[in-house]
């Protein structure tokens, strides 16, 4: 009986976590999300998992971004081929059963240290209460919603586990099985190599009788993993690129800005109010600067409090809490990061700090019960906590539904961080607020940040949107000075060049980023672009196979062999005419502004496939760029029967009545 109701508390819990991330399925991808996953063509195909764990430089198209996190890229690689592309939903549905999978791991392991601490048929309670709290946290979404951070996730959800398995001890014990969940949370973020120093705090708490005896026993016990994470610590710095820049400006500033960080993180534990996506807080020079003094005390207290709680036996789970809360922070604090701060870090040491928080209040009701009326009071100050908790998750998963409301909110509660206004006002300019976009990046131009050639940048792009053709080379050539080695200065010019009919200065800066990064495919596709439109067939064949050559599932490419196949019957290739391909062609053409092309090549994709929803789709929308509104509408309508939640198709129908255009829903 008692095993079905811990199942049904442990089931409750995991419900009421479901329903508070039911709206974050559908949440798009942001930030570091779009070198990693959107445009990094190796997550594409399912024959690079075994790249994945020899060449790091698949894990990014950014160079600087390229650290060694195999298990990571593969797993992306596999949400891709599940969802058939970039379908957010597939993305976060495996990361969220990894999160509840995590928290019963979580529960059962407060449930084990709480019955070490003080036997009691309540611990159970105060274990799926610890969790519970966990689960619903505000600082948790940081991590669930952001598709890259699954890191973060991966890496606490195995030292979780390797901490429960060998704390049953048994075989899994003795043969180091629980040192397996904790290799592959290495591989997917070195914050797992902090598994030793946990490891060694648990025996000595909870195995030993303390003393010089005690750290000599955990020391010993602790050997194996530290061997192991010794050993995958040198592998994966020698798999990690050389160009890898974590991006520090001052190692001495930012490590000594962590004590107040620290500080501040432990108020978001119980004052949730100021989470942001990026966080405006900068390092100080001095440990008189900005009080970064008091975290230094804060420090101090936390570790006293740690060792005062380790004397007592019933105390050790605050203890344990507590040092897991400062041992979670430690790999982000020694090494200096770009962010002095950032909330998706928290994933790690609120696991400690939920057990250090609860444990106190459940022994002081063992030994001090409390009358009825105020047992009722406490019941109601947690659940009125909770229920604030609850609602500030779904907030969260609110604010990181789309860029806009993610950079949006970073606007406005880091009002000073320059990429947050960066990043909202690259949102604007693609939305084609021009005017608004160049506001926002006037205001991060003022702010001191390292993003600078990118605030110039975009800038160019915003002021070419206005037609201040004037002003626009001049923040092109600006970033490309304060960036020469960043491929998207040198591409996004080469548009604008193209567009202004200097096609020879274009392919130059193509070329350029190309070499600079050729896994930045977009660069490789404007080429294609340009000598299409030239009609200089064999080119745009040869940087196709090139392509293919280097990732055979980049079907855009396949869809430019297809165009030159057609223009030159020197070309022909059988193999090419596929309904996919066809579908992929209609983009490309309505792309390039060739709509009675992309109708041709849509309605052979039906021809070879009549019950393609993506070709009506697409069809439709060519029809509808072309003029020939009842015929966009009757390919709609087509594409509405054979998938009723077509959304290329519904927004087809919404133009073809409001009489705008839309891009094509199924290209890339």
């Amino acid at each position: 009986m008692r095993e079905t109701r811990t199942v049904l508390l442990v089931s409750l819990l995991l419900a009421l976590v479901l329903f508070i991330y039911l709206g974050h399925f559908h949440n798009g991808f942001h930030f570091d999300d779009q070198h990693t996953v959107v445009h990094n063509p190796y997550i594409r195909d399912l024959h690079n998992i075994t790249r994945f764990f020899t060449d790091a430089r698949t894990f990014s198209i950014s160079p600087v971004n390229r650290s060694y996190r195999p298990i990571v890229s593969a797993t992306l690689a596999l949400d891709y081929w599940l969802g058939g592309g970039l379908d957010p939903l597939y993305f976060h549905l495996g990361t969220f059963c990894l999160f509840l999978l995590q928290l019963i791991l979580m529960f059962a392991l407060f449930w084990f240290l709480c019955d070490l601490a003080h036997p009691d048929p309540r611990n159970r309670l105060v274990a799926l209460l610890a969790t519970a709290w966990y689960g619903i946290h505000p600082a948790m979404a940081e991590t669930v919603n952001y598709i890259i951070q699954r890191a973060d996730l991966y890496s606490v959800l195995t030292i979780v586990a390797g901490i429960l398995i060998y704390a049953q001890g048994g075989r899994a014990r003795k043969f180091g099985l629980y040192l397996l969940p904790v290799a592959a949370g290495i591989l997917s973020k070195p914050t797992a190599l902090i598994f030793p120093a946990i490891l060694f705090l648990y025996v000595y708490l909870f195995e030993t009788d303390g003393g010089g005896r005690g750290l000599y026993q955990s020391l010993l016990r602790s050997l194996p993993a530290l061997a192991m994470t010794g050993a995958l610590t040198v592998f994966s710095s020698a798999m990690t690129p050389k160009e890898f820049n974590p991006g520090a400006a001052s190692a001495y500033a930012y490590r000594i800005t962590q004590p107040l960080v620290a500080l501040r993180y432990f108020e978001l534990f119980f004052l949730p109010g100021g989470l942001t996506a990026d966080s405006d807080m900068a390092p100080v020079s001095s440990i008189w600067i900005g009080g970064a003094w008091l975290g230094f005390v804060f420090l101090t207290a936390l570790l006293g409090a740690a060792v005062w709680a380790a004397r007592k036996p019933e105390w050790r789970p605050v203890s344990f809490g507590l040092w897991w809360f400062l041992l979670g922070l430690v790999p982000t604090s020694l090494y200096p990061l770009a962010d002095v701060e950032n909330h998706h870090r928290l994933f790690l040491p609120f696991v400690g700090l939920v057990i250090a928080a609860v444990w106190p209040v459940a022994l002081w009701v063992y030994h001090f019960p409390p009358r009825r009326a105020f047992r009722i009071g406490l019941a109601a100050v947690c659940t009125v906590q909770f229920l604030v908790l609850c609602l500030g998750t779904l907030q969260r998963n609110q604010v990181w539904r789309s860029d806009e409301s993610l950079w949006y909110d970073v606007t406005v509660k880091s009002p000073h961080d320059a990429r947050g206004l960066l990043n909202y006002a690259v949102y604007q300019s693609e939305q084609g607020h021009f005017a608004r976009a160049v506001s926002f990046l006037e205001q991060a131009r003022s702010q001191p940040s390292p993003s600078s050639g990118l605030i110039e940048l975009n800038l160019g792009i915003a002021l070419a949107g206005l037609q201040r053709d004037a002003e626009v080379e001049g923040h092109f050539q600006t970033a490309l000075r304060l960036m020469p080695s960043d491929p998207r200065c040198h591409t996004r010019y080469a548009e604008w060049l193209w567009k202004h009919g200097r096609e020879k200065e274009a392919i130059d800066q193509l070329t350029q980023a190309s070499d600079l990064s050729p896994d930045a495919v977009d660069s490789v596709y404007l080429l294609m672009r340009i000598f299409a439109k030239r009609g200089s067939w064999p080119v745009v064949e040869r940087l196709a196979n090139w392509l293919l050559q280097r990732f055979p599932a980049e079907d855009n490419a396949k869809a430019y062999l297809l165009m030159a196949a057609q223009h030159d019957a020197r070309l022909y290739v059988e193999r090419l005419r596929t309904p996919e391909n066809f579908v992929n062609l209609s983009a490309l053409y309505y792309e390039a502004d060739d709509f009675a092309s992309a109708v041709t090549a849509a309605s052979e994709a039906i021809k070879l496939r009549p019950d393609d929803p993506a070709a009506y789709g697409n069809l439709a929308a060519a029809y509808r760029a072309a003029g020939d509104c009842s015929k966009a509408v009757e390919a709609s309508h087509q594409a509405l029967r054979l998938r009723a939640n077509d959304g290329s198709a519904r927004q087809t129908l919404s133009a073809c009545e409001e009489g705008r255009r839309l891009p094509v829903g199924d290209k890339r």
